[in-house]
């Protein structure tokens, strides 16, 4: 190849370079795409208008291949400690084989479908667990109460967007989203 025709080559490459660049900045830094495998293709754990008992009735799937490194992961780790079925310990938003073992004994002991995968049904009927009995503890917010025996809730709250936030043992809000995984 000519060293003129390398050139203008070079040339040419540079703002394309640059236009590229610019493109996957822009995009980095926007909020998070829409999650594939979520029933309202939201980025996020999302209810609609106010907060009610069930809201979660339309929540897409976590599991050890689907939103496996997720906020949505750590809520729902979060959910099986609120139930006894986790250590607070063991909550790092990572759907493994633990947090699949103990998703089964839970959809079991709820006469669910025991596949070891948080879907519709599994959320829905965690949601039927969400009240606001607790509003001294938190105006703005609802809570998770862990079931008969459990003395174990924890805060859960929506944006005006409808997005929803929840604080894990020992934390503070964070929201749960399908893309993202900042609980450790």
């Amino acid at each position: 190849m000519s060293s003129s025709r390398t050139r203008r080559l070079r040339r040419a490459a540079a703002p394309l370079t640059a236009a590229a660049l610019a493109l996957g900045i822009g995009a980095a830094l926007t909020t998070p795409a829409a999650a594939s495998g979520t029933y309202h293709g939201g980025a996020y754990v999302n209810g609609s208008g106010s907060m009610t008992n069930g809201d979660w009735n339309n929540e897409g799937v976590v599991n050890v291949s689907t939103h496996r490194n997720s906020n949505v992961a750590c809520l729902w780790q979060t959910v099986l400690w609120a139930d006894g079925y986790m250590s607070a310990s063991d909550i790092d938003g990572i759907f493994g084989d633990q947090t699949h073992a103990a998703t089964v004994r839970w959809q079991r002991d709820r006469g669910l479908v025991a596949d070891g995968s948080a879907g519709r049904n599994t959320w829905t009927k965690a949601g039927q667990r969400l009240n606001n009995s607790n509003t001294e503890r938190s105006p703005d917010g609802f809570w998770y109460g862990g079931y008969a025996g459990k003395n174990t809730s924890f805060m859960v709250r929506s944006s005006s967007a409808g997005n929803w936030g929840f604080a894990e043992p020992g934390s503070s809000i964070r929201w749960a989203t399908y893309n993202t995984r900042t609980c450790s």
